[in-house]
């Protein structure tokens, strides 16, 4: 990378003590942790209360982390039987926030912080800049939305927290992010990695080189995203894009973080958060290495403590690296992202990294399933890269038919595949909507 940052981004500050502790201590913390919330959570939830109950389990059973695996797991589903504040573990005017997801699949998923929840999160999300090489007096600017969403404001106080100086930019306007950008001069950047794509774009819209932008960093995170984007992102800006992890029901973003010294997988900030990985359809917890879906019991959260919440998020536990808490591998996909196609299992992520590793084509996509008769198809709609966008029609369909070859080779389903002009596909300014289905409803 440029900006002096090809092997990390400077010398390595100090370290909290956590972050390079043995394992032996962080499972001791851990357990005595683990115990507080399970108890925390049984004693005034009436949820955990009852399912815990109901599957003959006390906060007394819990004497080692494995014994975690006893308790009853919980789903998003559970959160919005208990709209609004029914999984509140504090009386309501002691919570100091409170934070929802979008509600686009149901009922908005409704979050609350005491004032130490938000302080730990200003911690976690400042430990997380500071693993993905940002240091104090740094220029951050945060172009995650603002609002209800926990990426904006969870951005700007970890940011503080660390000492950066924060734009609170939010979502949108993106010739003026880029013009913000020329004239601040910030050296972070907090957004999406779809968005920070589309800001590449605006840079060249308007006539100026991304790589010669002020920018070193970028935490990405709030939807899955490949390597094959990751060095999109770097190639365009000339930057590390750094990944960073979380959920509005488990925090926000900052639960995990890449290290820019080793971009290896997120370190997961297991002082405050146990990480599990089951199998998605049995619920049997797997040995760290196996791939499967991530579970996170909370260990320190005061108004809404979460205990064995699935995630949905498909990855694998590893040993840590350049901390010693764990690490997970990078998530390019959800098990509720995942499209059956007659038979065939297939991701998002998967087509991505093949439209990526051809360079005639850009990161702006979205598969559309139709259904021809009783079968259900696929096309593929993608965008031209801009210097390519002058291509013929003949030009285009070879493109498309060798997107279609490979993805029949390396996947096992045929697609149809569109190759439109550049700008063809709406611009998300949050989490890119991948995926349209266009089935008719039965």
């Amino acid at each position: 990378m440029g900006h002096g940052v090809a092997d990390g981004a400077g010398a390595r500050p100090e370290l909290e003590a956590i972050e390079v502790a043995s394992r032996d201590e962080i499972t001791a913390l851990q357990l005595e942790r683990l115990r507080w919330s399970v108890r925390h959570a049984y004693d005034n939830v009436a949820h955990y209360r009852q399912s815990f109950d109901l599957a003959g389990v006390h906060p007394d059973d819990l004497r080692q982390p494995d014994d975690l695996a006893r308790f009853p797991l919980t789903a998003k589903e559970d959160l919005r039987t208990n709209y609004p504040f029914g999984m509140f573990a504090v009386p309501r005017p002691q919570v100091a926030r409170i934070h929802a997801s979008s509600g686009t699949t149901g009922k908005p998923t409704v979050v609350g912080y005491t004032r130490q929840d938000l302080e730990t999160w200003a911690d976690l999300i400042a430990r997380s800049i500071r693993a993905a090489g940002g240091r104090r007096g740094d220029l951050v600017h945060v172009a995650y939305g603002y609002g209800l969403f926990t990426g904006g404001l969870g951005a700007h106080y970890g940011a503080e927290r660390l000492g950066c100086t924060v734009v609170p930019v939010s979502g949108g306007q993106t010739e003026r992010q880029v013009r913000l950008i020329e004239d601040f001069r910030p050296d972070l950047i907090m957004v999406t990695p779809s968005y920070m794509l589309a800001i590449g774009d605006e840079f060249r819209r308007l006539g100026l080189d991304p790589r010669r932008s002020s920018l070193r960093v970028g935490l990405h995170g709030a939807e899955p995203w490949t390597e094959a984007m990751r060095r999109e992102i770097e190639q365009t800006f000339d930057m590390q894009a750094i990944d960073i992890y979380g959920l509005s029901e488990v925090m926000g973003p900052g639960v995990a973080c890449e290290c820019v010294e080793t971009k290896d997988g997120l370190h997961l900030w297991e002082d405050h958060f146990y990480p599990e990985i089951i199998d998605p359809v049995t619920g049997a917890v797997l040995p760290d290495g196996e791939y499967g879906e991530l579970v996170f019991t909370s260990l320190t959260k005061e108004a809404m403590p979460v205990i064995r919440y699935r995630t949905r998020d498909l990855t694998r536990l590893l040993p840590g690296t350049a901390r010693s808490m764990r690490r997970m591998e990078k998530i390019t996909g959800r098990s509720d992202d995942m499209l059956i196609i007659r038979g065939v299992n297939v991701f998002p992520s998967q087509i991505e990294e093949l439209l990526l590793a051809d360079r005639r084509l850009s990161a702006h996509y979205l598969l559309e399933l139709h259904r021809k008769g009783h079968l259900d198809s696929l096309e593929v709609v993608v965008e031209a890269r801009r210097e390519f966008a002058h291509q013929d029609a003949q030009a285009r369909a070879a493109c498309a038919r060798d997107l279609g070859h490979h993805i029949k080779s390396m996947i096992g389903i045929s697609a149809t595949v569109r190759v439109v002009d550049v700008g063809a596909i709406d611009r998300s300014v949050g989490k890119a909507v991948r995926c349209i289905d266009l089935r008719p409803k039965e």
